[in-house]
Protein backbone atom coordinates (compact mmCIF):
# COMPACT_ATOMS: atom_id res chain seq x y z
CA UNK A 1 0.00 0.00 0.00
CA UNK A 2 1.11 3.41 -0.98
CA UNK A 3 2.23 5.91 1.89
CA UNK A 4 -0.63 8.70 1.69
CA UNK A 5 1.54 11.49 3.20
CA UNK A 6 4.34 10.63 0.41
CA UNK A 7 1.99 10.64 -2.34
CA UNK A 8 0.25 13.75 -0.90
CA UNK A 9 3.74 15.03 -0.57
CA UNK A 10 4.02 14.40 -4.13
CA UNK A 11 1.53 15.86 -5.76
CA UNK A 12 1.72 19.13 -4.03
CA UNK A 13 5.67 19.22 -4.87
CA UNK A 14 5.41 21.74 -8.05
CA UNK A 15 7.66 23.12 -10.88
CA UNK A 16 8.27 26.13 -9.10
CA UNK A 17 10.46 24.11 -6.37
CA UNK A 18 12.62 22.92 -8.26
CA UNK A 19 13.08 26.24 -10.52
CA UNK A 20 13.61 28.06 -7.35
CA UNK A 21 15.85 25.85 -5.75
CA UNK A 22 17.83 25.22 -8.91
CA UNK A 23 17.41 28.51 -11.35
CA UNK A 24 19.84 28.72 -14.49
CA UNK A 25 22.59 30.00 -12.88
CA UNK A 26 22.80 27.30 -9.87
CA UNK A 27 22.83 24.72 -13.22
CA UNK A 28 25.47 26.20 -14.84
CA UNK A 29 27.51 26.30 -11.30
CA UNK A 30 26.75 22.38 -11.34
CA UNK A 31 27.62 22.23 -14.63
CA UNK A 32 30.91 23.75 -14.05
CA UNK A 33 31.71 21.71 -10.73
CA UNK A 34 31.40 18.57 -12.97
CA UNK A 35 33.64 19.90 -15.69
CA UNK A 36 36.18 21.04 -13.28
CA UNK A 37 35.66 17.64 -11.00
CA UNK A 38 36.25 16.02 -14.63
CA UNK A 39 39.70 17.59 -15.14
CA UNK A 40 41.18 15.54 -12.57
CA UNK A 41 39.94 12.01 -13.56
CA UNK A 42 38.70 9.92 -16.16
CA UNK A 43 35.52 9.45 -14.47
CA UNK A 44 32.04 10.71 -15.70
CA UNK A 45 29.88 11.97 -13.64
CA UNK A 46 25.86 13.68 -13.64
CA UNK A 47 23.95 15.40 -11.57
CA UNK A 48 20.12 14.62 -11.97
CA UNK A 49 17.14 16.32 -9.65
CA UNK A 50 13.51 15.63 -9.68
CA UNK A 51 11.34 17.69 -7.99
CA UNK A 52 8.25 14.78 -7.35
CA UNK A 53 7.35 10.93 -8.98
CA UNK A 54 4.52 10.80 -10.66
CA UNK A 55 2.61 8.15 -12.32
CA UNK A 56 3.41 4.61 -12.02
CA UNK A 57 6.39 5.31 -10.12
CA UNK A 58 4.63 7.34 -7.41
CA UNK A 59 1.40 4.97 -6.69
CA UNK A 60 3.49 1.81 -6.55
CA UNK A 61 5.81 3.76 -3.96
CA UNK A 62 8.61 3.50 -5.73
CA UNK A 63 11.53 3.82 -3.40
CA UNK A 64 14.28 6.89 -4.15
CA UNK A 65 16.79 4.48 -4.31
CA UNK A 66 15.37 2.28 -7.16
CA UNK A 67 14.37 5.76 -9.08
CA UNK A 68 17.82 6.61 -9.07
CA UNK A 69 18.49 2.78 -10.54
CA UNK A 70 16.81 3.67 -13.00
CA UNK A 71 17.33 6.93 -14.16
CA UNK A 72 21.09 5.66 -13.98
CA UNK A 73 20.01 3.15 -16.75
CA UNK A 74 17.90 5.24 -18.84
CA UNK A 75 21.08 7.78 -18.99
CA UNK A 76 23.33 5.00 -19.84
CA UNK A 77 25.86 5.47 -16.57
CA UNK A 78 27.19 2.59 -16.61
CA UNK A 79 28.05 2.45 -20.01
CA UNK A 80 31.59 4.00 -19.37
CA UNK A 81 34.70 2.77 -20.63
CA UNK A 82 36.05 2.11 -17.31
CA UNK A 83 32.67 1.67 -15.21
CA UNK A 84 33.67 4.25 -13.80
CA UNK A 85 30.39 6.54 -13.98
CA UNK A 86 28.94 8.01 -10.80
CA UNK A 87 25.47 9.35 -10.93
CA UNK A 88 24.04 11.78 -7.89
CA UNK A 89 19.91 11.96 -7.98
CA UNK A 90 18.16 14.47 -5.67
CA UNK A 91 14.72 13.73 -5.47
CA UNK A 92 13.12 17.12 -3.94
CA UNK A 93 9.91 15.90 -2.13
CA UNK A 94 11.80 13.07 -0.09
CA UNK A 95 14.61 15.41 0.42
CA UNK A 96 16.50 12.06 -0.45
CA UNK A 97 20.10 12.17 -1.93
CA UNK A 98 21.57 8.62 -3.88
CA UNK A 99 24.61 7.91 -5.43
CA UNK A 100 24.56 5.23 -7.95
CA UNK A 101 27.91 4.76 -9.29
CA UNK A 102 29.05 1.73 -11.39
CA UNK A 103 31.12 -1.61 -10.61
CA UNK A 104 34.78 0.39 -11.19
CA UNK A 105 34.40 2.91 -8.91
CA UNK A 106 32.24 1.22 -6.22
CA UNK A 107 34.32 -1.60 -5.39
CA UNK A 108 37.12 1.40 -4.36
CA UNK A 109 34.47 3.76 -2.19
CA UNK A 110 31.72 1.29 -1.26
CA UNK A 111 27.96 1.69 0.29
CA UNK A 112 29.23 3.71 3.52
CA UNK A 113 31.54 5.68 1.41
CA UNK A 114 28.79 7.27 -0.76
CA UNK A 115 26.59 7.27 2.36
CA UNK A 116 28.24 9.33 3.60
CA UNK A 117 28.65 11.96 1.15
CA UNK A 118 24.72 11.62 0.41
CA UNK A 119 24.60 12.61 4.48
CA UNK A 120 26.90 15.64 3.59
CA UNK A 121 25.20 17.03 1.19
CA UNK A 122 21.59 16.36 2.63
CA UNK A 123 22.91 18.44 5.48
CA UNK A 124 23.75 21.48 3.32
CA UNK A 125 19.95 20.92 1.72
CA UNK A 126 18.09 20.75 4.89
CA UNK A 127 19.49 24.25 5.76
CA UNK A 128 18.57 25.78 2.36
CA UNK A 129 22.05 25.52 0.54
CA UNK A 130 21.17 23.24 -3.14
CA UNK A 131 23.89 24.91 -4.69
CA UNK A 132 26.47 24.19 -1.95
CA UNK A 133 25.40 20.81 -1.16
CA UNK A 134 25.44 19.60 -4.86
CA UNK A 135 28.67 21.27 -5.59
CA UNK A 136 30.08 19.37 -2.10
CA UNK A 137 28.63 16.17 -3.24
CA UNK A 138 30.27 16.97 -7.03
CA UNK A 139 33.44 17.61 -5.12
CA UNK A 140 33.55 14.65 -2.98
CA UNK A 141 33.21 11.58 -5.73
CA UNK A 142 35.63 14.02 -7.80
CA UNK A 143 38.17 13.40 -4.92
CA UNK A 144 37.53 9.67 -4.66
CA UNK A 145 37.52 9.34 -8.70
CA UNK A 146 40.74 11.32 -8.77
CA UNK A 147 42.01 8.75 -6.17
CA UNK A 148 40.87 5.63 -8.43
CA UNK A 149 40.72 6.95 -11.73
CA UNK A 150 43.47 10.19 -12.17
CA UNK A 151 43.13 11.72 -15.32
CA UNK A 152 44.12 10.10 -17.90
CA UNK A 153 43.81 11.86 -20.93
CA UNK A 154 40.37 10.46 -21.85
CA UNK A 155 37.70 11.65 -23.49
CA UNK A 156 34.42 13.23 -21.79
CA UNK A 157 32.08 10.06 -22.55
CA UNK A 158 28.74 11.41 -20.98
CA UNK A 159 27.21 15.13 -20.86
CA UNK A 160 28.37 17.03 -18.09
CA UNK A 161 24.85 19.14 -18.14
CA UNK A 162 23.03 18.35 -15.34
CA UNK A 163 19.38 16.72 -15.88
CA UNK A 164 16.22 18.08 -14.22
CA UNK A 165 13.25 16.12 -14.66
Amino acid sequence: MADIKRIGRHLLQHRWRERRDFPPKVLAAIEAAIKAGEATHSGQVRFVVEGALDGAPLFRNQPARERALDIFSQLRIWDTAHNNGVLIYLLLADRDVEIVADRGIHAHVGTAGWEKICVEMETEFRAGHFERGVIKGIEAVSRQLAVHFPQGGGMNELPDKPVVI
